[in-house]
């Protein structure tokens, strides 16, 4: 069973930088695509970004400019990079390994509270 598991949360000022880690079990290869989703309080999950196998990248319009996605293929770790945070960013933040059309695994998330 495949395991992704995400750290590098907290409580940033606004204007401050966290950098999340999605650590995969298995090979990240082994998806089609590993994204970032987000959920605020009261809120459904949005989406944030994914990486193709590629390396090619799809950003949500609310974090374009702001927030970078990256991989280490041989730590088999995907990471996101956030910059210039906003309150509005305070969310919990989930790692997905995506397969295929209903055919995902998920992380347990990582709360960015960002706040003066």
């Amino acid at each position: 069973q495949v395991q992704l598991v995400e750290s590098g949360g907290g409580l940033v000022q606004p204007g401050g930088s966290l950098r999340l880690s999605c650590a995969v079990s298995g090979s990240i290869f082994s998806f089609i695509a590993m994204d970032w989703y987000r959920q605020a309080p009261g809120k459904q999950r949005e989406f944030v970004v994914q990486m193709a196998k590629s390396g090619s990248t799809n950003y949500a319009n609310s974090v374009k400019g702001r927030f970078t996605i990256s991989r280490d293929n041989n730590k088999n770790t995907v990471y996101l990079q956030m910059n210039r945070l906003k309150p509005e960013d305070t969310a919990v933040y989930y790692c997905r390994g995506w397969l295929g059309p209903g055919d995902d695994f998920w992380g347990q998330g990582t709360q960015v509270t960002v706040s003066s």
